[in-house]
């Protein structure tokens, strides 16, 4: 019987390949199906986070080991090569130990026919460490490529984060390693319903409502997340929701509107402020099946009211919010290190239909804000074009408007995501 740690890996790759799945969806459901827990647990995840971070380096080893190059491997062998290939150079898996059982998964859910080939392969690879696979892989490249290579990034991300840091060198390489570290659970005390006194873990760097469990424990254990008075939110999401909850208003401060709430996170925390603020928050998100999970999040706040429209068209009336938050949709560039898979499925071509949805959700967010309100743009992406040059269009020839502040976060100095943050007062 094949390894059910090292079977539920191949089979949660399987799936982010073949469905477009979310690994951090699909991955906890499988292991409590096949019972794993613990250390196995702990195993199983660290080998399909681990291997999708790190694909691109490993899918550069395979092609230089593979005689006809990694064109000519079939999608699921490929797939069981890049996790022997993770325990090989980045775990502490004896080598004998990491080709046996990569050999067995293939050998028990793909078939023999190519299992002396994985054998072979695997063997070559173990024959060297990483940093000397690193040297050959990235030999004659130069800058961003080689960076591509080594930190496994695609190249467009690597010019995209480098042109967003301004073009620091060393600040690129940084944010690159950043991107390659798992990163720790966060909780958010949702004011007027917890404090973060009543979490466990450290207090949180930026985030006053933060704490951040040190030993990774299950926040799902913990009573006030599983009732709705705390949740898991990384502390640059939190910031979003308090710079524009802080932002100065003149007048009434009454009626505040999340414009794409889902899947609640932000919400949550949004509404816990504006109760504080004897203020009700519309919640709105445009699909059914997340305005449901921004339903559940909000369920212990009731100034809150869940909407399901389209942002843009939604039947609000121009200048009746005080408050307007537009967490827009994006490429997700700033939340690489939570989300291994989605350096691989973006792409430069993503933008084109992005940048013109945010700028439309801005300009509505504008419309729907009285004078003398406050607006927050966010982003969980610092690409220029989804930040600064959404921005720049949107407020270009408009008197009406003044940018107060920008912000962006970095995991690699604030230890957030990357998140940026615009703060508009229309006047």
């Amino acid at each position: 019987m094949t390894d059910p740690v090292r079977s539920v890996a191949f089979h949660a790759l399987r799936a982010v390949a073949e469905k477009d799945a979310y690994v951090n969806l699909i991955l906890p459901a499988m292991l409590d199906e096949n019972h794993l827990e613990g250390r196995d647990a702990a195993f199983a995840t660290e080998l399909v986070h681990g291997t999708l971070r790190r694909q691109g380096t490993y899918d550069a080893i395979i092609d230089h080991v593979a005689s006809k190059g990694i064109g000519s491997i079939d999608a699921p062998v490929l797939d069981a090569l890049r996790l022997g290939a993770h325990q090989l150079l980045n775990m502490r898996v004896p080598p004998h130990a990491a080709v046996s059982t990569t050999v067995d998964v293939v050998r028990r859910e793909i078939g023999h026919k190519p299992v002396h080939f994985a054998n072979a392969l695997l063997r070559k690879i173990g024959q060297k460490n990483l940093d000397g696979w690193l040297t050959i892989v990235s030999e004659g490249l130069d800058g961003d490529a080689a960076r591509a290579v080594r930190t496994s990034h695609p190249l467009w991300i690597v010019e995209a984060l480098h042109q967003a840091l301004g073009g620091h060198g060393a600040q690129i390489d940084k944010l690159l390693a950043a991107d390659n570290a798992p990163p720790r659970v966060t909780l958010v005390a949702r004011p007027g319903l917890s404090s973060p006194d009543q979490l466990p873990g450290t207090p949180g760097r930026l985030s006053p409502y933060a704490r951040i469990l040190d030993d990774g424990g299950d926040p799902g254990a913990i009573a006030e997340v599983r009732d709705g008075r705390a949740g898991v939110q990384d502390e640059g999401s939190q910031l979003v929701a308090i710079s524009l909850a802080e932002a100065v208003v003149e007048g009434k401060d009454a009626r505040w509107l999340d414009l794409c709430a889902g899947p609640g996170g932000k919400a949550a925390l949004l509404g816990a402020l504006a109760a504080q603020n004897g203020a009700t928050l519309v919640a709105n998100e445009l699909q059914e099946h997340r305005a449901e999970l921004v339903r559940h999040g909000v369920r212990r706040l009731d100034n809150v009211e869940v909407t399901v429209f389209d942002g843009r068209h939604g039947p609000w009336e121009a200048g009746t919010f005080d408050r307007v938050l537009v967490d827009a949709p994006c490429t997700g560039l700033g939340a690489l290190r939570r989300r291994p898979e989605s350096r691989w499925r973006r792409s430069p071509a993503d933008l084109d239909g992005l940048v013109p949805l945010q700028e439309a959700l801005l300009t509505r967010a504008l419309e729907l804000v009285r004078p003398g309100g406050a607006v927050a743009y966010a982003t969980c992406s610092p690409h220029v074009r989804e930040t600064t040059g959404v921005l720049d269009t949107v407020v270009a020839g408009r008197d009406d408007v003044d940018v107060e502040s920008t912000h962006q976060w970095w995991p690699h100095i604030d230890g957030t995501d990357a998140m940026f943050c615009a703060v508009l007062r229309r006047h």
